[in-house]
């Protein structure tokens, strides 16, 4: 099952989160402008440096493993690249800020380094993607705009293995596939299914949820770069491959806010159900597998049907049921997740953060082939 793990002295509700490249330290922002630095020793987490260069709530951050450097966006509009100084020996200066300029007039809400660390995108309120990359001739960050057909808040981001192309999800009921192709930083890309003209801004696809129309909050691309798994505020999870229709399923549950891919052919979505679900995409076909959250069901002590409860509390002012405690391991919404252990395309562990400040290590034991269920401990 999934293990919960707390944070000494929880700070609260976890915007993001991000791990370094051996996974021995941990940065996270406590729903609010800060974003602290936790260091793992004796298997226990502790708290070393905070950085708090940002005015604002913190959205995004993302931790270039072969860098070692961590960029952070905020609603303040603002972007940070931190530089890791080893010879300062007070932990809180030990990260040096660099301000980029996003020129955007409206909170910024992700952020993701590219695979070649060489550029990261930010996508923002102000209906654009910044594609940042550095300018070595004025030794400073730089961006450029994606815009059209964009027409509301681009809530998250995603690189392509190719480091070309970006994958976004919009408040404008639609999930894109853009070029993020940098003249002077990227190679040629060749082409892919998406398309093989790649210049920058290019929109090689637009999606919609298939549902009643909802704000795709995530979307990723697979391991391959073939296919794009997107959830919708509309209760839908879909899987489109370049140039094909998407396959849409439209769920009873809440909304899933978070994607991931754990394997080419399996996707994990979490949300406001506050418990990660398993999909099995199989060429065309797209199902939901299982909840991954193996804590038991609350007996329903109140009556057969839910007509019975209201009775009860009609006629006795509450209800009888007054546990608030939710059958599952989070107890508020999932905010994120990130993997943990493994590789892309083959992950051996994810880490949910929710809204109730806790972290859960979810461990994949055995995954068969037929997708028929999935182990966790």
């Amino acid at each position: 099952m999934g293990e919960p793990y707390q944070i000494i002295n929880p700070p609260g509700p976890i915007t993001c989160f991000a791990y370094n490249k051996d996974r021995t330290q941990l940065a996270l922002s406590p729903n609010n402008n800060e974003i602290h630095i936790y260091t793992k020793k004796a298997g226990e987490w502790t708290v070393g440096a905070i950085l708090s260069e940002h005015d604002k709530l913190v959205t995004g951050v993302d931790w270039a493993p072969n860098s070692n450097r961590i960029v952070s966006c905020s609603q303040d509009r603002n972007a940070y690249v931190w530089t890791f100084d080893g010879a300062e020996k007070d932990p809180k200066k030990q990260w040096k800020p660099t301000l980029v300029i996003l020129r955007i007039s409206r909170a910024a809400t992700q952020v993701k380094w590219s695979p070649k660390e060489d550029k990261f995108a930010v996508s923002s309120g102000h209906r654009c993607i910044s594609v940042c990359y550095f300018e070595q001739d004025n030794d400073w960050w730089v961006s450029k705009h994606i815009r059209k057909p964009i027409r509301s808040t681009v809530l998250s981001v995603d690189w392509h293995p190719n480091n070309v192309l970006i994958a976004c999800g919009c408040a404008d009921f639609k999930a894109r596939v853009f070029s993020g192709y940098i003249k002077g930083v990227d190679d040629k890309p060749p082409g892919t299914s998406w398309g093989s003209k790649m210049p920058f801004g290019e929109c090689l696809g637009e999606y919609g949820t298939g549902g009643s129309g909802g704000w795709v909050h995530d979307a990723k691309f697979s391991p391959d770069g073939e296919s794009m798994a997107y959830v919708g505020h509309d209760s839908t999870f879909s899987v489109v491959t370049g140039g094909q229709e998407p396959v849409t399923l439209t769920l009873p549950s809440l909304p899933y806010v978070c994607v991931e891919w754990l394997t080419p052919n399996s996707v994990v979505a979490a949300g406001h159900d506050c418990q990660p679900v398993l999909f099995n995409i199989n060429g065309a076909s797209t199902s939901l597998v299982k909840s991954l959250d193996a804590a038991k069901k609350v007996e329903n002590k109140g009556g057969n049907s839910a007509l019975d409860k209201f009775r009860n509390m009609d006629s006795r002012g509450q209800a009888e049921n007054t546990d608030t405690n939710l059958p599952s391991i989070h107890q508020n919404a999932i905010s994120s997740m990130a993997m943990l252990s493994g590789s892309r395309g083959k992950v051996d562990a994810f880490v949910t953060a929710g809204v109730d400040g806790k972290l859960t290590t979810w461990t994949i034991k055995t995954l068969e082939s037929s997708m028929a269920g999935l182990k966790i401990a």
